[in-house]
């Protein structure tokens, strides 16, 4: 069989079970080189961009784009890039095909292990090799996961200077990977020729889909900053260069008296199971209480009035909730089964509104944290979520949550519980309201909070101490910037 190998759906993250193929960016018959761009993939998540690990084609492309596979299943067959493969071989290819074991590459966190037909990629022509790799000593007790301990060895990199990505700072397959590959030139900044013939662009470390948007939009690519894994340009870098005009408009509505059929995609499926069981299986209980602001408000604008910039009141809100969490360890935990574990820091989930649904970055750690800090890590996890750049640690876990519709006007509203956590605050609207203040009528600006907690392992006097600690810290904010 002209050497044909599987390109099978990746595994990236232990709960990963499924994704969809977003978009395939080359086509059967197509020859690529090693690092283009193959296919856009999502997860739960995030959109992965997924790179030829060598110079191969398509023999068959045989998922559909929009459509949902098991990890481990095959979605495309490899050939070399110059063979020529008939419609009979791939056809007994594809009736061949056994998914791989994808349990082992599960716990090690890396890819499936590629067995003879289940390869992730296309087989490199044999080139001679110059020398063998070194031989790389690990120390058993290495954070490194199995397979990327394995490939470490097999192509002699040395893991001292890898910072890690997986969970607790854990070395990955893809790490070491990265780790392998040459320096990457680094943008010059100097205008470069863009025009689509040519190779002007083969010096700029970009994605392959970030350069053809670069040429379609006629973008500097030269002078863009890259956001992605080692100064990497991605498509998110270049789109935020592209004047809103030339950015393509969103889908037009259905015709009068049409409907229009969307299936769910990975990341709503997710939420709405998680969600369903959320609501169906923990019995919810809501606190709500009104909170004066002004003092907050007056504190953020000296802040601005000193640097030019300030926080936002969520900012503020997430210190605050933090320290509550701290004085209240009852109400910073997850419920697993009959168990509920408690945190010692405040990992403050932060719900923020994707184009794709709502995804719940995590601030660790907040209550060591200033505001300031708070509000320059809220603002880079947003952009993350809202580019799909989020890494799993990123918003898996965490200890409590926090949904603000302030914004969009909304005076009060319940929250949905994330599980494992036990409790979630929904933030409202600011509004001025006539108050009583020293047997004086006053007006001040008021927001409505409420906390949904889970009535398994919070009971309702612990949820309203805590929410009493919460109106304190934040009509009295002075601790917020101890």
């Amino acid at each position: 069989m002209a050497n044909l190998r599987a390109f099978a759906m990746p595994k990236w993250g232990i709960e990963m079970t499924e994704g969809v193929v977003a978009e395939w960016m080359v086509g059967e018959g197509q020859p690529f080189k090693k690092g283009d761009l193959l296919a856009l993939i999502e997860t739960d998540k995030i959109t992965n961009e997924v790179e030829a690990e060598a110079d191969g084609q398509f023999a068959k492309l045989v998922a559909q784009p929009g459509n949902s596979y098991q990890v481990g299943e095959l979605i495309a067959v490899l050939a070399p890039a110059d063979a020529s493969v008939s419609a009979d071989e791939v056809a007994a290819f594809v009736a061949s095909f056994k998914p791989a074991d994808t349990k082992v590459a599960s716990k090690a966190g890396a890819k499936p292990a590629p067995a003879p037909a289940a390869s992730l990629a296309p087989a490199p022509a044999p080139e001679p090799q110059p020398e063998a790799a070194k031989k790389i000593e690990i120390p058993e007790d290495a954070n490194i996961s199995p397979a990327a301990r394995a490939l470490a060895q097999d192509k002699g990199v040395d893991i001292s200077g890898i910072s890690g990505s997986g969970l607790k700072g854990r070395i990955t397959f893809q790490d070491v990977m990265q780790a392998s590959l040459p320096p990457a030139p680094a943008a010059s900044g100097e205008p470069v020729d863009i025009s689509p013939v040519g190779n002007a662009l083969d010096g700029i470390y970009a994605s392959p889909l970030a350069k053809r948007l670069a040429v379609q939009h006629g973008v500097d690519i030269g002078a863009v900053k890259g956001t992605g894994p080692r100064g990497r340009i991605c498509k998110a870098d270049v789109l935020a260069q592209v004047p809103e005009a030339q950015v393509p408009a969103a889908p037009s509505k259905p015709a009068a008296g049409a409907v229009e059929i969307i299936a769910m995609s990975p990341m709503r499926k997710a939420i709405a199971k998680a969600l369903s069981h959320s609501k169906s299986t923990i019995p919810h209980f809501y606190l709500r209480s009104k909170v004066r602001m002004d003092a907050v408000m007056a504190m953020r604008a000296q802040a601005k009035a000193a640097t030019g910039e300030a926080p936002s009141i969520n900012d503020y809100i997430v210190r605050a909730c933090a320290l509550a969490l701290m004085k209240h360890p009852d109400v910073n935990i997850q419920v697993h089964g009959d168990e509920i574990h408690r945190f010692g820091s405040a990992d403050v989930s932060v719900a923020v509104a994707t184009d794709k649904g709502l995804i719940t970055p995590i601030v660790r750690a907040a209550d060591q944290k200033s505001v300031s800090a708070i509000s320059r890590e809220v603002k880079q996890l947003a952009e993350k979520a809202r580019s799909g750049k989020l890494a799993a640690e990123e918003f898996q876990g965490g200890s409590f949550s926090i949904s603000n519709l302030g914004m969009f006007g909304i005076d009060q509203f319940d929250a949905i519980i994330n599980p494992p956590q036990g409790a979630i605050l929904a933030i409202g609207a600011g509004t001025r309201q006539p108050i009583e203040i020293d047997h004086a009528l006053a007006f001040a600006t008021i927001v409505e909070m409420s906390l949904s907690c889970d009535h398994r392992a919070i009971d309702g006097a612990v949820g309203a101490d805590f929410m009493r600690t919460l109106k304190e810290l934040l009509e009295s904010p002075a601790a917020l910037v101890g």
